[in-house]
C-alpha cells in the first residue's frame, strides 16, 4: 500500500550508452510501501504477478508520484507529464480550432493515439475531437489527459513498452496508468494563483481531496478540481493593409487560450466478506473553452465584409468539453485464483459555438453567435480477468498465469449545428456541422487473452502474452510478446522485449467530416482555403480515390540496462525500436481542380480542398531513454535528490503507399511532403532534464533545467521548411511547511524567459508577423510565469 513518505522512486528507465548524455525526467515515486531512501517501489502496470518492483521489471515502468505532479505551477496533467517524461511531447497549438481545447500529447515522438491510458488499470475512454488541422499529432484523436485532474492522483505509472499483447489496441507507444488516491483518511485542501510575465493568462485554481468511512469495511475517496485561466496573447500587430480602421493595432488573440475547468473525481471500495471487494469509481468534468479563429479584416479587397463589424471581427470558438466515467467491479480470491470482474463506460462530448462572428452570405442579416454541432465518443467495456501462482519445484519463484476476456461497444456521433452556421460558406471561423454530416456509428469487439510471468532462477524471469481481438468491422488481429530479464549480481541487471501490437482506426477516423476554413501555401502565399474532410466511406472520399481503413501493425523490441550502485543510486538504460505499417494519416489538403470541384459539386459538396484518412506511411522508430536517480543525505544539510533522464528517438519512414489513380490523373498527390516530414523531424529528436531537490526541516526547493532539441516545421516546398534551435528552460520553486497542516509554495516556471525562434517571414508563414511563433513548440510561447500555492493537509 501507499504511504505518505517521500520515497524516491527508480523507475526502471535508462542510462548511459556508448556515451549519450543523461537527460530529463525526475521520477519520484510517493506512497510506495518501501523504506524510505530505497530506490525501487512495487507496480501494477504490465504485470499480473504480486509484489513486482520497479527495478525486477522487464519493461520499463517509470513511476511519477503526487508530489511530483504537483510541483510545478502547471494544474494540467499533460503539461505536468511534459515537464516530467523526457520521452513526452506536449506543444500548446493555437488558431487550431478544437485542437486548442484538447491538446494532444506524444510519446516517443508517435502518434497521440498511439499511447494507451487507463485509470486505477481500466482503459479509459478517447475524447470525441480529431486534431485535423496542421499541428503534431494531426488526424488523432486521444484520451484527454487534462480531463482528469490532478487531485485525484496517487501516483502514475508509464509503461514505456508495446503491450497490446496484454492490453490491447493502442499501446503501441506505451501505457500511462493513473492511479488514483485510496483511503478513508486524510485529505488536502490548495488554492493557487500565477501570471506570465507579460501581465496576463492569470489562473485562479483550487483543488480538494478527502476521504471518508464507507460503514465499517469500506471508504471513499473524493477530489475535486476546478480552474479559472486567462487568455495568453503574443500576436504581433496587423500592418496588412493601411486602408484598414484597426492598422498598426493587434488585432489577432494568439495563444493559450481562455479555460474554466471543473473536475470531480470519485474513488471507493468496499469489503463484502473475506474473499470478495466491492470496487467504483466515477469521474464528472466539463471544461469551457474560448479560443479565438483568425481575425477577419473588416474589408475583403475594397468591399465591406460585414456591416455588423465595420472594423473587423475576430471569431471565437466557444466549446464545452464534457467527460463522463463510471467503473464498478467486484473482485476477490477463489481455490487460489485472484480474480476481477468490471463492467466500465466512459464518454466525452464536445460541442461549439461561435460568437462574434458571421456567415457572410447572410450579409446584414446574419446572426452573429452559432451553435456549429457536437461530437460524442463513447465506450462500454465488460472484462473478466483471473490469475494464479503455481508454485513449480524447479524455479525459484512461482508461475503466475494470468487469462481474461474483454468485450467493448465503441460509438461515434456526430450532431447538427444550426441551419446559420453551415448555410452557403458558413460561418467565419469554423463553418457548423451539416445534416449530411450528422449521424452515428458504432462497432464492437471481443477479445481473449493469457499472460504467464515466472521467476525462473533468482537472476533470471520471463514472460509472455498473447491476445486475439474480432472486430465486428475490420476483422481478427493477434498479438504477442515476450519478454526477459537476467541480474548478473544485485547491482547489475538486462532486460529485453519483443511483442507485436496493433491499433484499430478509430471510428472518428473512419466517420469525423466537416467542411472548414484552412490555411495552405498556394503560389508561394499562405491562403485561405474551405476544406472538406470527408468520411473514408463516403462518396465524397471514393470520388478522390479512398480505400476502407485497416489496423496498423506494430513490432516493437527493446533492451535495457539497470544497474544500481547502491541503495542510492540507480541508472537504467533502455534502447528501443518500433516498426509500424500501415500507420493512419489525415491525407493532404488536396486543393482540387475545377474537374474534381466539378464531381464534389454534383454531390452538394462546394469545397476548393479534400482530404480524408487512409493507412498511408510505415515507419520505424528507434530511440534510447537514460534515467538516473541519486539520492545524498547529509546530517548538516539535509537531502538532496538528484535525477538526470534523457529521451533520443528518430523516426525514418519504410515506405509511403502509392497514389490513387484518380488522384495521379488531376496531378495531387495524396500523402504529400509535409505530412510524410511532420512525422519524422516535427517534435524534438532529444529531450534532457536534470533535477535538485533539496529539503531539509520545513523547508524544500527545487530546480529543473530542461533542453528541448531542435525541431522542424516542414512545408511541401523544402524551401520553406523551418528547422527550431533548441532551447534550454529553468523551473525553480521553494517551499515551507507551516506547522504540522500548513504548506505555502511559490515558484517561477521557464525563469529564465526562453521563448522559441520567431517564425520565418518566408512564404508569408507568419502572415505578416501576427502569428510570429510556431505552434508546435514544445515547451509553447508564453514566457516567464510566477505561481504561489498554499495548501492545508489532514
Amino acid at each position: 500500500m501507499l504511504n505518505r513518505r517521500f520515497a524516491l522512486a527508480p523507475l526502471p528507465r535508462a542510462l548511459l550508452m556508448g556515451g549519450l548524455m543523461v537527460t530529463t525526467l525526475h521520477v519520484e515515486a510517493q506512497d510506495g510501501g518501501v523504506t524510505d531512501g530505497e530506490l525501487q517501489s512495487v507496480v501494477v502496470t504490465g504485470t499480473y504477478a504480486k509484489n513486482r518492483r520497479t527495478v525486477d521489471s522487464e519493461s520499463p515502468i517509470d513511476i511519477i508520484g503526487a508530489r511530483e505532479l504537483q510541483a510545478s505551477g502547471s494544474t494540467e496533467l499533460a503539461t505536468v507529464l511534459g515537464r516530467v517524461l523526457p520521452s513526452l511531447n506536449f506543444p500548446r497549438p493555437s488558431g487550431a480550432d478544437a485542437s486548442d481545447a484538447v491538446r494532444p500529447a506524444q510519446l516517443r515522438g508517435l502518434s497521440p493515439d498511439q499511447v494507451l491510458v487507463l485509470v486505477n488499470g481500466k482503459r479509459r475512454h478517447a475524447s470525441a475531437v480529431v486534431n485535423v488541422n496542421g499541428t503534431q499529432g494531426r488526424g488523432s484523436a486521444p484520451v484527454d489527459l487534462n480531463a482528469i485532474p490532478l487531485s485525484a492522483i496517487d501516483h502514475i505509472e508509464v509503461l514505456r513498452d508495446g503491450a497490446a499483447a496484454q492490453y490491447g489496441s493502442d499501446a503501441i507507444a506505451g501505457v500511462i496508468n493513473i492511479i488514483l488516491k485510496k483511503g478513508a483518511s486524510g485529505g488536502e485542501v490548495e488554492a493557487g494563483f500565477g501570471e506570465y510575465q507579460k501581465h496576463d493568462g492569470q489562473q485562479r485554481s483550487l483543488r480538494a481531496s478527502a476521504g471518508l468511512p464507507l460503514g465499517e469495511d469500506g471508504w471513499v475517496r473524493l477530489a475535486v478540481d476546478a480552474a479559472d485561466r486567462d487568455p495568453t496573447n503574443r500576436a504581433g500587430a496587423d500592418f496588412r493593409n493601411p486602408a484598414e480602421p484597426l492598422y498598426g493595432k493587434v488585432t489577432q488573440r494568439f495563444g493559450d487560450p481562455k479555460t474554466k475547468p471543473a473536475a470531480l473525481f470519485l474513488n471507493s471500495q468496499y469489503r463484502v466478506n473475506d474473499d470478495i471487494d466491492w470496487y467504483a469509481f466515477a469521474n464528472y468534468g466539463q471544461r469551457d473553452t474560448s479560443a479565438a479563429a483568425t481575425w477577419r479584416t473588416a474589408y475583403n479587397g475594397t468591399a465591406l465584409r460585414s456591416p455588423l463589424f465595420p472594423q473587423g471581427f475576430l471569431p471565437l470558438e466557444n466549446s464545452r468539453s464534457t467527460d463522463t466515467s463510471l467503473v464498478t467491479g467486484v473482485r476477490g480470491e477463489a481455490t487460489g485464483w485472484r480474480w476481477d470482474l468490471s463492467l466500465n463506460y466512459g464518454e466525452n462530448e464536445f460541442k461549439l459555438n461561435l460568437d462574434n462572428t458571421v456567415n457572410q452570405d447572410l450579409g446584414a442579416n446574419s446572426p452573429t453567435h452559432f451553435y456549429a454541432g457536437r461530437l460524442k465518443n463513447s465506450q462500454t467495456l465488460v472484462n473478466f480477468d483471473i490469475a494464479k501462482d503455481f508454485p513449480v519445484d524447479a524455479f525459484s519463484g512461482p508461475v503466475t498465469l494470468a487469462l481474461g476476456t474483454e468485450y467493448r461497444k465503441e460509438t461515434y456521433e456526430i450532431g447538427a449545428g444550426d441551419a446559420a452556421s453551415y448555410s452557403g460558406t458558413g460561418a467565419q471561423g469554423f463553418s457548423g456541422f451539416r445534416p449530411v454530416n450528422a449521424g452515428s456509428n458504432s462497432r464492437n469487439n471481443k477479445s481473449v487473452y493469457a499472460n504467464v510471468e515466472a521467476e525462473i532462477t533468482k537472476q533470471f524471469s520471463a514472460s509472455g502474452a498473447l491476445r486475439h481481438e474480432r472486430y465486428s468491422d475490420f476483422g481478427n488481429t493477434t498479438s504477442a510478446k515476450g519478454s526477459a530479464r537476467y541480474a548478473f549480481n544485485d547491482a547489475l541487471s538486462l532486460r529485453a522485449t519483443a511483442s507485436s501490437g496493433f491499433r484499430a482506426p478509430s471510428l472518428a477516423q473512419q466517420f469525423y467530416t466537416i467542411t472548414t476554413t484552412n490555411f495552405s501555401v498556394v503560389n508561394g502565399i499562405n491562403t485561405p482555403i474551405e476544406t472538406g474532410t470527408f468520411a473514408v466511406g463516403s462518396a465524397a472520399a471514393t470520388a478522390l480515390g479512398a480505400t476502407p481503413l485497416k489496423a496498423e501493425k506494430a513490432r516493437n523490441y527493446s533492451l535495457g540496462l539497470v544497474a544500481q550502485p547502491s541503495r542510492n543510486w540507480t541508472t537504467t538504460v533502455d534502447a528501443y525500436r518500433i516498426n509500424i505499417d500501415d500507420r493512419i494519416a489525415l491525407s493532404a489538403n488536396m486543393t482540387l481542380n475545377q474537374t474534381l470541384r466539378n464531381a464534389l459539386a454534383a454531390q452538394g459538396i462546394l469545397v476548393g480542398a479534400g482530404r480524408y484518412f487512409t493507412n498511408a506511411i510505415d515507419t520505424r522508430t528507434t530511440g534510447v531513454d537514460v534515467l538516473s536517480t541519486y539520492r545524498w543525505d547529509t546530517r548538516a544539510y539535509g537531502r538532496f535528490d538528484f535525477t538526470g533522464a534523457y529521451n533520443h528517438n528518430k523516426t525514418d519512414v519504410e515506405g509511403v503507399k502509392a497514389n490513387p489513380a484518380i488522384l495521379t490523373a488531376n496531378g495531387l498527390t495524396l500523402i504529400d511532403r509535409q505530412t510524410v516530414n511532420r512525422l519524422t523531424v516535427g517534435s524534438p529528436k532529444d529531450k534532457l532534464s536534470l533535477t535538485t531537490d533539496w529539503s531539509v526541516n520545513n523547508w524544500g526547493l527545487r530546480a529543473v533545467v530542461t533542453r528541448y532539441g531542435h525541431f522542424t516545421v516542414p512545408q511541401n516546398n523544402a524551401a520553406l521548411d523551418q528547422t527550431y534551435a533548441q532551447q534550454w528552460t529553468l523551473d525553480v520553486s521553494g517551499n515551507v511547511r507551516l506547522g504540522k497542516n500548513w504548506r505555502l509554495t511559490a515558484g517561477v516556471d521557464n525563469a529564465t524567459n526562453r521563448y522559441p525562434d520567431q517564425v520565418t517571414s518566408a512564404g508569408n508563414l507568419n502572415t505578416n508577423g501576427i502569428y510570429p511563433y510556431s505552434g508546435w513548440a514544445p515547451n509553447g510561447f508564453n514566457g516567464r510565469y510566477y505561481y504561489a500555492k498554499a495548501s492545508y493537509a489532514w
